[in-house]
């Protein structure tokens, strides 16, 4: 049965494909997209449990075994992700049902959408270090089609930058794949890590491990965020929901599994980096979150502030930080799809990005002015919604090894999360309505199901912690004991 490791991949690849073939059938196109996201949470619900079972499972492609062949690894922290990923994908494409365009729909969405949810579900999964560059090739090549689909002048200036970023970073990927090979001898993740753990972190290997972390913050937005308010910021609302929750994930997935599974040895060089880099994203994003007055870049500048708040977690190392970094993902990955989806329909409604231009929404749209609020207490870390564990944990780790600057940096964030929420909802959702009843803009069912589908999703990952608290205890402890995944892969026939 552990073949089903290679479905959440395969899947959407297969149905990426096919539908090329569909491209003027739209409603089969939607119901295989949206069949594949079903089939995926499914495998994943059952995988998260076969692992509590019988320990980290693997698939040797073409009978390979490790360290010579190609493999995906299934451990706790890469199929919550998988799991996580595929229901936002779901809810996603249920609001491109009704937003996205039949123009748009008929130039390969779909096609593009899944083979998006297949470079990111294979990122998570392979065990292989190149093949993880593979999969974050796939993931951005579908990725600079979707960020341009409609091609107005806006989203053609803004994927130049985003297509070229990624080019660049992808070169250094190579680059330090290459060094790191000359100096193990194997890009098998579990080989490379026994091989470091014999032959010690050498300068050498500490200088290649921040090479990864250059090219793995470039992608997850981690300091090097210049690129990323605008480019997340003009594509349609469906797929700037799929970007803010998933593709920032894969970048922040990459350094924690690399920085705990590879470069372990000399933290007090690399993770404390790591915190300083988290740090000064916190406080980057945070003044971007506040500077502005158009939606949508309040709302990609949270992206960034939520980047630096997971990562502070690895910085500190220890089994409650990490559980909480793990937490705050689930979270963030649920919470930045809502908070994209509402801006994006927002505008559709006002008419306007401007704050200035938007007033008493909620006389208009009442249970959706109410979804925002949701989404802003949840963001903020109000108890019992998704963010409050995350942010509890978290905190208690920067406790534990006296991070006390890291600590007070993510609290104040979190304020300024919610005073940047806070201010959209009381100019935007409170006041005289600006929206005359003949103007209204009737709100479709197909925008705001999804939104209610997050919003409770959210609800019920705070509610159902004790649910999750197995399955999140053993990915972080998987990875603060790398022996647990090196016994697995190479000594587990």
């Amino acid at each position: 049965m552990n073949n089903l490791l290679v479905l959440p991949m395969a899947l959407p690849v297969l149905a990426g494909i096919i539908l090329i073939f569909f491209r003027n059938q739209i409603k089969l196109q939607r119901g295989i997209s949206l069949g594949v996201s079903f089939a995926n949470i499914g495998i994943a619900i059952y995988l998260l449990n076969r692992i509590q079972e019988e320990g980290i499972l693997r698939l040797d492609f073409g009978g390979w075994e490790p360290p010579f062949g190609i493999l995906f690894v299934a451990d706790s922290f890469s199929v919550i992700l998988v799991l996580i990923t595929s229901i936002v994908a779901a809810i996603c494409l249920l609001y491109a049902f009704s937003s996205i365009g039949k123009s748009h729909e008929k130039m390969l969405f779909y096609s593009f959408v899944n083979f998006l949810i297949a470079g990111v579900n294979g990122s998570f999964l392979t065990g292989d270090l190149f093949n993880l560059y593979v999969n974050f090739e796939v993931m951005l090549l579908a990725s600079y089609v979707l960020i341009a689909l409609g091609g107005k002048k806006i989203q053609l200036r803004e994927s130049i930058k985003y297509v070229v970023i990624n080019v660049l970073s992808s070169w250094f990927f190579l680059i330090a794949i290459a060094y790191l090979y000359g100096s193990v001898g194997t890009l098998n993740m579990a080989h490379i890590s026994e091989r470091i753990a014999e032959s010690g972190q050498t300068p050498l290997l500490t200088g290649i491990s921040m090479v990864f972390l250059t090219v793995f913050a470039l992608k997850s937005g981690l300091l090097l965020y210049f690129w990323l308010p605008g480019s997340y910021s003009v594509p349609p609302t469906a797929v700037a929901a799929l970007f803010g929750a998933l593709l920032t994930k894969v970048g922040i997935y990459a350094i924690i599994r690399v920085f705990t599974l590879f470069f372990y040895h000399d933290p007090d060089f690399t993770h404390t980096i790591i915190g300083i880099l988290a740090g000064v994203s916190l406080i980057g994003g945070s003044i971007g979150a506040v500077a502005y007055k158009d939606i949508r870049q309040i709302v990609s500048y949270n992206v960034v502030i939520g980047v630096g708040f997971i990562l502070i977690g690895l910085s500190v190392g220890t089994q409650a930080a990490l559980e909480g970094s793990i937490y705050y993902l689930m979270h963030d990955m649920i919470v930045k799809a809502l908070l994209f989806l509402l801006a994006g329909t927002m505008i559709k409604v006002a008419g306007s990005a401007s704050m200035d231009e938007m007033s008493g929404l909620i006389r208009n749209y009442p249970l959706f002015g109410w979804l925002f609020f949701i989404v802003m207490i949840s963001l903020a870390g109000m108890p019992p919604l998704s963010g409050f564990i995350g942010k509890v944990l978290i905190g208690q780790g920067t406790v534990e090894t006296g991070s006390y600057v890291l600590l007070a940096l993510a609290f104040l964030s979190s304020i300024v999360v919610l005073y940047s929420l806070l201010r959209i909802f009381l100019n935007c959702f409170w006041g005289e309505t600006m929206i005359s009843f003949e103007d209204e803009v009737p709100m479709k069912m197909g925008w705001l199901i999804p939104c209610v589908l997050l919003s409770a999703a959210t609800i019920g990952l705070g509610l159902g912690t004790e649910v999750f608290a197995p399955y999140v205890s053993d990915a972080a402890n998987t990875l603060l004991n790398p022996q647990i995944y090196i016994d697995a892969i190479l000594y587990d026939k």
